[in-house]
Order: structure tokens, then sequence, then C-alpha cells
């Protein structure tokens, strides 16, 4: 047994006996000791990936797909910088992750030693909080410290709301075994188990926010981005039935399974007059989950405020997204909109009020789904038809991943429907960077058997192309790459558009192909560029015959804005067809 080594290949068992037992490496040897005990326990699956920052996207979707923490090691130095961009997206995203970065005894900072930063605290308050290890473990009370920290640490990112947290290492030379010298794990560690919080929504409280409820005949439920989950689409389903209340939950939010879910918010929200949105104004907005894409959705509810404002969430920071925050409901939602589904009911005149407010909201919804059948009927080849090609063609079982930019909002714009209640949709909407989509959707993929799926632009697609530098086989990935040789989205939005500087200092050319991707790694390459070909590729794309599959779809910056525009204009359409009717 190495006494001086010992209490850092202890940290092994205590991660596995706290159900830590998904490991993501990057090589170094700093961390030679830890790395050596994770991989030689039987219990922990250790994975390794040679980029820090890929590696540690690859972990949040670990982490994301199992639902439990996972174990994220690098070297000292810079290597602990690199894991920063995915460490922020897991705090906003509410994902455990364990953070491990060995380092240089303290003595040795700022001595131009190699490989030495100043390490403790590294990732600021986008963890949830960071501790550093003792250097030495010749006193008990030290090696005590270094249990009960790795119990505090484990305890604290499961801890609702989740998050990452850090733990610094500091090691000394020598860092490998001698010779034969074999690794063991102690027996009877200090394992301290802490048990979740039941949040509870009292009888009291369901009597005082029913007669709320009951005082309001206007009242909106928003969902933002959250995992599925089959409890809670029944419970706001059955909540906007019987009290008769429009939902409103864009894709992230995982509602596509109700079938009165109101999918197309933001397109209609965008297209209508000031007095049709007058007409939706919630007196009473009710909110749940994390943060919605819809630019529109933001902008009405902020314009048009309503007189309250709840938030459900079992804890953590509530955000003010609407500027119109009263009541901050700390509960499970499933379990609020259950005990508000079951309260006392006011009369039926104030029933049909409700009743009427929400047929406005479907009846938004019912136009634009019309005016989306007309446009894709016969429509130019684009980006936004594809994805609806894609989309509409998914299993019935799969993850659906989508990254940031015009890959979530083509998909948001499009929907699933209630058909697809077994797709799981994810993105990176924590930050909303491009950085680790790609690395994201390849830890869901090594986690499971189930076909994956990512529609991303060839911006966020060769900005992490690390993502496939690995040994690890991938035959559930299949990707949709939308290359448009620059990325989209600032020949959109206002602003850069009409700018003088917008080549290049904003949309950045790129002359990349995926097919000498796809060859350096050994992956299936289907290429389309007409509607004609969708059919066929889309058929091949679909086939998992145990490769991984990119189709890349290119489109030049005007076709699609051109798409994007008709749609615009197909959806305003609709509007002065109704209006002229309403007048006759």
């Amino acid at each position: 047994m190495n006494v001086r080594l010992q209490p850092i290949y202890d940290i092994a068992e205590l991660c596995a006996q706290k159900g830590v037992t998904q490991a993501v490496i990057c090589p170094g040897s700093r961390c030679a000791p830890l790395t050596l005990a994770l991989v030689r326990h039987g219990d922990i699956t250790v994975r390794t990936f040679s980029d820090e920052r890929s590696a540690a996207f690859i972990a949040t979707g670990i982490a994301h797909e199992t639902q439990a923490p996972a174990l994220l090691l690098c070297t000292s130095g810079s290597a602990a910088y690199n894991f920063a961009p995915a460490i922020a997206e897991a705090y906003f995203q509410q994902l455990p992750l364990i953070v491990f970065t060995a380092d240089r005894p303290k003595e040795w900072i700022d001595q131009h030693d190699g490989q030495t930063i100043r390490q403790p605290g590294i990732f600021g308050s986008h963890v949830k909080k960071s501790f550093t290890l003792p250097e030495d473990y010749g006193h008990p009370d030290a090696v005590w410290y270094l249990h009960r920290t790795v119990n505090e640490a484990i305890n604290l990112a499961n801890e609702e709301p989740k998050g990452p947290v850090h733990i610094n290492v500091p090691l000394r030379e020598p860092l490998y075994p001698v010779g034969s010298e074999k690794i063991a794990y102690s027996n009877n560690l200090k394992v301290i188990h802490a048990h979740p919080t039941q949040l509870s929504i009292s009888e009291k409280e369901i009597s005082r926010l029913s007669k709320k409820i009951n005082g309001y005949s206007k009242i909106l439920v928003v969902a933002g981005q959250d995992d599925f989950n089959d409890d809670l689409v029944k419970a706001l389903e059955k909540f906007s039935n019987v009290v008769g209340v429009p939902v409103v939950g864009e894709m992230l939010s995982n509602l596509h399974a109700s079938q009165s879910t109101i999918r197309h918010a933001d397109v209609f929200l965008g297209a209508c007059s000031d007095d049709v949105k007058k007409s939706l104004q919630p007196e009473l907005l009710i909110t749940t989950g994390k943060s919605i894409v819809s630019k529109n959705t933001k902008l009405f509810l902020r314009h048009f405020k309503p007189k309250e404002h709840w938030h459900i969430q079992n804890g953590g920071i509530t955000a003010d997204t609407f500027q119109s925050l009263t009541e901050v409901i700390k509960t499970e939602p499933v379990s609020f909109f259950k005990a508000l589904s079951h309260a006392e009911k006011e009369n039926n005149f104030s029933s049909q009020k409700k009743e009427n407010f929400k047929r406005v909201w479907e009846a938004e919804e019912h136009r634009t789904v019309h005016s989306f059948q007309s446009f894709f009927h016969d429509n130019i080849f684009s980006e936004l038809q594809i994805v609806k090609e894609l989309i509409a063609q998914l299993p019935p079982r799969c993850n659906l991943h989508l990254a940031n930019s015009m890959s979530v909002r083509y998909a948001s714009m499009i929907g699933l429907e209630a058909g697809k209640k077994g797709v799981r949709v994810y993105c990176n909407r924590g930050t909303s960077g491009i950085d680790g989509c790609t690395s994201t959707a390849v830890g869901h993929a090594l986690c499971n058997e189930t076909p994956n799926f990512l529609i991303t632009g060839d911006m966020a697609f060769f900005y992490d192309r690390n993502a496939f530098w690995h040994n690890y086989p991938l035959p559930n990935l299949h990707v949709l790459l939308l290359n448009n040789h620059g990325g989209t989205i600032f020949n959109m939005i206002d602003g850069p558009d009409n700018l003088p500087e917008k080549m290049p200092y904003f949309v950045t050319g790129q002359k990349l192909s995926a097919k000498h991707l796809c060859q350096e790694f050994g992956f299936d390459y289907l290429p389309v560029d007409s509607n004609k070909k969708i059919k066929n590729t889309l058929k091949d794309f679909f086939e998992f015959d145990s490769h991984t599959k990119i189709l890349e779809t290119e489109s030049t910056h005007q076709q699609n804005k051109e798409a994007f525009l008709q749609l615009k204009q197909t959806i305003k359409k609709g509007y002065e067809t109704n209006i002229r009717l309403e007048r006759n």
C-alpha cells in the first residue's frame, strides 16, 4: 500500500459508493494517481478524451443522459481552463459535474514552474462551490478532511438545483506507482449520505392560490426548457383542460406529447398585430422550467405584461425573464399543477371566460399550422425544408439534439406533434453557445443505445470537430449538417444584415465540407443539395447499420433567407385574409 497516495486512490472508491460511476479523463501526468485509481476501479466506466473543452461537454451530455453526476478530470495548468465553457453550461442547465483538477503544490505557484497557474477557485461563480484538498496526508485529520470534502462536493452537486462542483487536488511527485505496486481501496471509508428535500405544497397554500386563480379569467402557462417528464405532461394537460388555461410549450420544453400544447407561439407572436396581442395578454402568467428560445414570446410578455406572474421551481435563484415576477412558488411543478387541478372550482360564468381566452390562443395556433401546411406544400430547397422533413420522419423513440443559432430556431418553429411523444429534445441553452453542441450529443450517445440525431449548422459543427477525436464508436449518432458556408443568423437578425462590414466581420465565410471529416473518421457521408434528393437520402440516413452518418446539405445564405422571408409572408397573408373575411 502506498501510504502517501492512498487517500487519493480512495477518492475513486468514495465516488463509486456515492453513485458517481461515469468518468471522463484527459491525459496528463500530474493527474496520474487519480487517473489510475479511476481506471482500475471495477465499478467506474472511464473514457479518455484529448481535447479538454470537448471532453467537458461530453461529460455534460453523460450527466444529462444518465441523470447522475459525471466525473471530469484533467492535469494541471491551462488544461483546467478549457473546462470552463462546459462548466458554465452545466451550471445554468443545472447538471451535476464533479470536476477534479490536478495541481502543483502551492509553494510552486508563481515560480515559473511548468504547467502551473492559479487553480483554486478557477471557475469562479459558475460552480456551486470550489474545494482544494490538502497537499500531504501525514496527519489523520487531513485524510478525514479529504473524505469529508469529497462527500460534501458530491452531495452539493446532487442538491437541487443541481450543478457542477470543483475539487482542486495538489499532488507531489512521485506521481506513479513503483514497480509492481498495486492500487487497492480502503475499507470502511467515511460516506455521508444526503437525502433530498421533499418540497410539497400545503393545503393552506393550495387554497390561497386557488382563490387567486378563480379571480382571473385570462391565465397563461409558459413552459421553458426542461427534460421530458410524463407526470408533468399529464398534470399540465389536466390543469389546462380542467381550469381552462392555454399552455405554451416550445420544442425544448418537451411537452409535445400533449395534444393541447401551443407549439407555434413564436411564429404567430412575431406576425400578428398589437390588437391580436392584446387579446392574448394574460392577467396571470404561470411559468415553469428554464430559458425559452422564442424572442417573440419574451418581447410579447415584456410589453403586454400580466398583473401577476408566478414561477414554479423547487429551489435556486429565480429569473425575472419577463420583468413581471410577483411570486416564486417553491415546489415541484408536477405537485403544483396536480393540486390546482383538484382545487375548489369557480362558477360556470368564470369558467366560460377562461375557456374563451384559451380558445383565442388555440385559434392562433390553428391559423399558424394551416399557414405552415401551405408554405411547405411547394417550397424552394432550403435548410428550413430539410429540417422539417427530418423532424417529420423521426422514429418513435429517439433523442433529438439541436445546436445553437439557426438549428434550434428552425426546429422550434416547426415543432413536434403529439405523435412524436417518444422523442426527447436536448440543446445547450444554459449559455446558448455553439462551442460544445456536438460534444454534448456525443456524451448522450455514448451512454445509450437509442438513436441520437443532431441538427447543427456548419459553424457549430466545425468549431467542435474534436467531438469525434477519440476511440469510441458512435453507431447510434446521425448528424444533419446545415452547411451554408458561414452561418445564417447574421443574415436574419436586424442590425448586421444591413452593415457594410457584415462580410467578413459578422458572417465569417468558410469553405469546409464534412466529406473530408467523414473520410478521416470513417463515417458515412450523405450529401444533398436539392428537394429531389431529400427523400432517398433521408431513407439512408434513418437506417441504423452500425455507422455514424453525416447528412450534409449545402445551400446559400440567400436561399435560406428567401425561404425564411417567404414563411413570414405566408403567415402574414393568413392574418390579412382573416381581416378581410371579418370586414365582409
